[in-house]
């Protein structure tokens, strides 16, 4: 993909959604990652003076982040604000379902309990017993434990943006959507995604091509939630190898024989389309997932 041209594409995807849906600007939502980063940039070349970006940080966030996302920031001189949302957390009594991990623990030690606790659930298993909502209780309540910081952020994206007239848009890529790596009614929810056509990797080279700080390009990618957990820990696997196997997918070119790899993200891809239902009625159920009438149902 010739990423120079695909940067004016998305450019003017971004520029004619806003104006042809009268907002009057954009917010973002800036983690110090490199998706984020690249949709800020992304934004203030569609939209200059017109960017708003929030830095959401709370009690478990790594030390790097807001220093990170205020880099990108001022690095595209787009105007940001942080808030906490650790107050809002506390309020909700997230934080009672992690104890451990207080104010007062310092964060290396915050690393070394959640990789502990995620080795005790499952290991290699964790992340698909999270994507098909299995496991122990204590492992569902880890899991509600995270996911509501990602639908606290999006109510603070949207108190800011229908405050102002602005869009939000949306941080996630193909790679992340395809494997469920998202938080539904989380950080899915935005009035555009001008990455959700392009693979991990692919991110990494618009990076480059938008002039993203290196440091953010280099940072391992992390949906800081839990401490110490990144993107490919979690996965099982790196970015690259992921997307090289999701392009065969594609392309149906992936052998009979296949390696444990690829039965892990056949696995992967098939519990994450639980990650897709929204919203069902009784019409569409009836009807089942492909518009055909469920055995034994009458129309």
């Amino acid at each position: 993909m010739d990423m120079e041209r695909e940067e004016e594409r998305l450019v003017r995807f971004i520029r004619e959604f806003t104006e042809e849906y009268g907002f009057e600007g954009a917010v973002v939502g800036v983690s110090g990652g490199v998706d984020s980063a690249v949709v800020a940039g992304l934004s203030s070349l569609a939209l200059p003076g017109k960017v708003r970006a929030l830095i959401l940080p709370e009690r478990d966030s790594s030390p790097e982040t807001v220093k990170d996302a205020k880099l990108v920031c001022e690095h595209f001189k787009i105007p940001y604000k942080v808030v906490s949302i650790t107050p809002i957390l506390r309020k909700m009594g997230v934080y009672k379902l992690q104890s451990f991990l207080g104010w007062f623990v310092p964060y290396s030690v915050k690393k070394k309990y959640a990789l502990s606790k995620w080795k005790e659930f499952g290991g290699e298993d964790v992340y698909n017993l999270d994507l098909s909502m299995k496991g122990s209780k204590e492992l569902l309540k880890g899991v509600a434990y995270y996911r509501v910081k990602h639908r606290v952020r999006m109510c603070m994206l949207y108190l800011e943006a229908e405050r102002l007239n602005y869009t939000v848009v949306g941080t996630t890529n193909k790679t992340e959507y395809l494997l469920g790596f998202y938080v539904k009614w989380g950080d899915d929810s935005a009035d555009l995604e001008p990455l959700i056509h392009l693979y991990k990797t692919q991110v990494f080279d618009l990076a480059r091509v938008l002039g993203v700080p290196e440091k953010i390009i280099q940072k391992p990618p992390s949906p800081d939630l839990i401490p110490g957990i990144t993107d490919e820990f979690a996965i099982g696997m790196s970015y690259e190898e992921i997307d090289e196997l999701l392009l065969k997918f594609e392309k149906r070119e992936l052998p009979d024989d296949e390696s444990p790899k690829v039965r892990r993200l056949k696995r992967i891809l098939e519990d994450a389309k639980r990650r897709t239902l929204k919203m069902v009625n009784v019409e569409d159920w009836e009807r089942g997932a492909h518009g055909e009438e469920r055995k034994g149902e009458s129309s």
